[in-house]
């Protein structure tokens, strides 16, 4: 089968938490189905009337998400295939913002690329000690315009422009909590689900007209990245174009 037909998103919800899981067995890659995928299952988890917060995670045990497809990335071969390409995480991160409902992200192990831009356009995000983090974009001729904007909002500017010109060096995740990109970091997987159910259930029970607002405290000021994201999606999608990044994206496909 098609390795961007493979994966898949599921949604529950259980007192008052929807859950949203995504999984690909290219260790949690995302091709543009799943990204898509994923952005019905938060807008519909943000209407929802039987929850009041959504807690995104991923499937798997040492990785969470490793960023977009490659097979979708290294098929290419127009400017509107990669602007498009590089929409779906811009609609994913968009769709985050939007969410009236506070998202909690549940990170178990490593995030790459697109993997850390989801973790940053949550609102509040728990890890393991294993979720070491990267943005490997420039390593293959593009840069991460597209993610950028979130990951600048939860890191800082200095943070963010460390990881976006250091691209094959992978941050740790006591690091990125220092940084801000999580709020949580404990040893095991089984000491951050324990302590996200009682996290979860004392949100639950807190004022929705509160968690709402404060929602839209959280985000004021980014009212504008619809426009934003869709101009880094257009910047990408020229560059996966050139001859640098195709060769790039193939040695790293061959390692």
């Amino acid at each position: 089968m098609d390795r961007t037909q493979q994966g898949s998103v599921s949604l529950s919800v259980d007192n008052g938490i929807a859950t949203i899981e995504f999984f690909h067995p290219a260790q949690n890659s995302l091709p543009g189905r799943l990204l898509a995928e994923l952005v019905q299952a938060i807008e519909h988890a943000g209407e929802g009337k039987d929850s009041q917060i959504i807690v995104l995670r991923s499937a798997g045990d040492r990785t969470f998400c490793a960023g977009a497809s490659f097979d979708e990335l290294s098929s290419i071969r127009d400017f509107e295939t990669g602007k498009r390409f590089f929409l779906g995480f811009a609609n994913v991160i968009n769709a985050m913002r939007r969410c009236p409902k506070l998202i909690i992200g549940r990170v178990q192990g490593k995030a790459v690329g697109g993997g850390v831009g989801l973790a940053a356009a949550t609102d509040y995000c728990m890890a393991t000690q294993w979720a070491t983090v990267r943005l490997s974009e420039l390593a293959v001729g593009i840069g991460p315009f597209v993610v950028g904007p979130a990951c600048e909002r939860k890191l800082g500017l200095s943070a963010f422009s460390q990881m976006a010109i250091n691209a094959t060096e992978w941050q740790t995740a006591y690091w990125a909590k220092e940084k801000g990109l999580f709020n949580e970091v404990f040893e095991k997987p089984e000491q951050m689900d324990d302590y996200l159910g009682r996290f979860t259930k004392i949100l639950v029970n807190s004022n929705p007209a509160a968690l709402h607002h404060l929602k839209q405290v959280f985000w004021q000021g980014t009212e504008h990245w619809d426009s934003l994201l869709d101009e880094r999606a257009a910047i990408s999608g020229q560059l996966v174009l050139s001859d640098f990044t195709k060769n790039a994206i193939e040695a790293f496909k061959q390692k």
